[in-house]
């Protein structure tokens, strides 16, 4: 997409689709929304510009800092104009001109990570890391290890290679989906190798659907359920499956040993879900974004890519038991964690009356 084009569909997922061309605003009343057509904006920004009268907000360019988008009255349009063609920051009566850094609080709750929201001028010269930004906007704010400094890199240029060719993301996620089943199988056949080329090219792809959605602005509702089902559902059946495999692997377990062992895994990963729910009923906050230490628990705490990679590490060392053994333990340290933060938490709220998250601060993103 061009720019243009870009923000055109934007502001239409913003429910705002008239669009006015420059020679068109003299005949134009009521609030006007003025935006440079070289420019890429944050969906956050655009959301909120919409929603706040009297406000430009700067961006970046080559040159520096230059009005990029304002939401006027129709009185005011024609110096608004002018302002953002001369790229040259003046003071209109009543309008506030704000930096994209210095949006408030509630702001920022909103958006529940801490970053920066990007409103950049496009040119050829800066047009490879305006697109590597645009792309780490659409991480969220705390997620797995991997997640976050393995897959960025190859899954940035696994969207470039895609996109054009109009895949779209439920393409990618029913990809996703027949690998879940092919890891599930191998798995249960005791073929670990390939179970877990299959369920690490899953984790790929579903690092990959989400982002393609978000940068070519095409996500919708059907694909948020078909995406976040498939990731809710699917990790308790690989563990079953993995404690299946054990005895074509010549390492079967007792049946009383694998009982207990997949009860804790699958009882732990069912709990701390119902936590994570009752964190965000009880306080308002997602429970791993409230302090930093619950964050980077956030990293490694027992889902599914964390308890992957400890079953690759076993599998590596022809155990893949004891990486069964492992996840289980590990499962029941993160619930008993869960369980005191979600404590903590519950006792700071009777104390101070409200939980704030720590990325209620912006911070720019490299």
């Amino acid at each position: 997409m061009s720019p243009a084009e870009r923000l055109t569909r934007a502001f239409k997922r913003a429910g705002v689709s008239d669009i006015v061309s420059e020679s068109d605003l003299v005949n134009t009343s009521g609030d006007l929304i003025l935006v440079r057509g070289d420019a890429i904006i944050d969906e956050p920004l655009i959301t909120h510009i919409i929603d706040t009268a009297n406000l430009m907000i700067l961006g970046d360019a080559p040159e520096g800092s230059v009005p990029i988008i304002a939401h006027v009255t129709s009185s005011h349009y024609k110096q608004a104009v002018n302002i953002i063609k001369s790229g040259q920051v003046k003071k209109i009566p009543a309008m506030k001109i704000s930096n994209p850094a210095d949006l408030d609080a509630s702001y920022w709750k909103a958006l529940r990570k801490r970053e920066t929201p990007y409103a950049l001028v496009i040119t050829p010269e800066n047009s490879s890391d305006v697109l590597w930004r645009v792309f780490m906007g659409t991480y969220k704010g705390a997620t797995d290890f991997i997640t976050k400094h393995l897959w960025p890199r190859p899954a940035f240029h696994t969207t470039q290679i895609i996109a054009p060719y109009g895949i779209t993301p439920n393409m990618v996620t029913t990809v996703s989906a027949v690998m879940v089943v092919l890891a599930f199988y191998m798995f249960m056949e005791g073929n670990y190798g390939w179970g877990l080329v299959a369920a690490w090219l899953m984790t790929f792809l579903d690092t990959v659907d989400g982002k393609l959605a978000r940068v070519t602005l095409t996500s919708s509702p059907w694909g948020n359920v078909f995406d976040h089902s498939i990731d809710l559902i699917h990790p308790p059946f690989w563990y079953w499956a993995w404690a299946a495999g054990l005895g074509t692997a010549g390492l079967a377990l007792s049946s009383n040993t694998q009982y207990w062992m997949l009860a804790v895994i699958i009882g732990g990963y069912i709990l701390q879900r119902v936590i994570e729910g009752l964190s965000i009923k009880a306080f308002g906050i997602e429970i791993h974004i409230w302090r930093p230490i619950d964050t980077a628990f956030r990293q490694i705490t027992a889902r599914r890519n964390p308890n992957l990679a400890l079953l690759t590490l076993f599998a590596l060392f022809n155990r893949p038991d004891l990486g069964l053994f492992a996840v289980a333990a590990w499962t029941a340290l993160c619930l008993l964690l869960h369980a005191i933060q979600f404590l903590q938490a519950w006792r700071t709220k009777l104390k101070i009356g409200t939980l704030t998250s720590w990325l209620t601060k912006p911070a720019d993103v490299k």
